[in-house]
């Protein structure tokens, strides 16, 4: 009875406030995110903040560029990827944020979209791998290393100079009170009317559900087994940090998919949260 009244409740929510529950928990689930309270040691929370790009470095060296699909959906989901011929001639600006071996920009030049390309990632294994790709053209893509933390984009690029930015799964792996560092920073680059574009996991998505106790680093915030780090979004987190920087919203939403594998008898759910900004004049 006490469960359903909480179902109850999480549904009014849902037409009220969507921001707090992505979707409707099972019994399981609920006790088992009510039992984890336990964090990790302060100290080893910080020994994980200073091995950050180590460990992302190491995560690269040991997964090359196999472990990420190449991501063919996101004309699909942001429709400002897609250029006019009037745009294609222009060679519109994109900076993609955390690019990871290229697995966003590569799909688009190799679909014939004619952007120039400013490519950065916190990992320096990560960025040699982008310059090592058969399509990598230093006079089209501007690929460097950067820790998204610090005012560092504006060494690289011009002020106000980017048409569309992205942070597609990047911003949940920076510490909390860093994030807001990460959107302001793209923000100074960011021409007035730019677009930023952004991607990322959202509360109770299955990979949260999945970490076992002895992961969780504070509220929504977990480490892998490996030492990276993914924190679980609600829009309203989203809402407050990306305000808070300085940019209009034009979406903020969940979108909600499944991960379906016959073969291994696997069928879950993924929850995402998905926006779009725009750097007022």
């Amino acid at each position: 009875m006490a469960d359903e009244k909480e179902q109850n409740k999480c549904r009014e929510e849902n037409a009220t406030n969507s921001s707090r529950c992505p979707r409707i928990l099972t019994e399981n689930e609920r006790i088992k995110l009510t039992k984890d309270i336990n964090l990790i040691s302060e100290f080893k929370r910080n020994k994980l903040e200073k091995e950050a790009q180590k460990n992302w470095d190491l995560f690269y060296k040991r997964n090359s560029t196999n472990f990420f699909k190449d991501r063919h959906w996101t004309t699909r989901e942001f429709k400002e990827l897609l250029c006019s011929e009037s745009e294609q001639q222009d060679n519109k600006v994109l900076l993609e944020a955390g690019c990871g071996v290229g697995n966003f920009f590569y799909p688009l030049i190799e679909e014939g979209h004619n952007f120039y390309v400013h490519a950065c990632d916190f990992s320096p294994r990560a960025v040699q791998f982008v310059k090592e790709h058969s399509l990598f053209d230093c006079s089209k893509v501007n690929a460097f290393q950067c820790d998204l933390t610090q005012d560092q984009l504006t060494n690289n690029i011009p002020e106000c100079s980017v048409d569309l930015a992205t942070l597609i799964f990047v911003l949940s792996a920076v510490h909390p009170d860093k994030m807001l560092l990460v959107l302001q920073n793209i923000w100074k680059v960011l021409m007035p009317g730019g677009i930023l574009l952004f991607r990322d996991y959202g509360l109770y998505d299955h990979a949260m559900l999945r970490f076992a106790p002895g992961h969780k680093l504070s509220d929504n915030f977990y480490v892998r087994q490996d030492g990276t780090r993914a924190f679980y979004f609600t829009t309203e987190s989203i809402e407050n940090l990306v305000q808070e920087a300085g940019f209009n919203i034009l979406v903020n939403e969940y979108i909600e998919k499944r991960t379906v594998n016959k073969k291994e008898q696997i069928d879950v759910p993924r929850i995402f949260v998905q926006g779009k900004f725009s750097k007022l004049s």
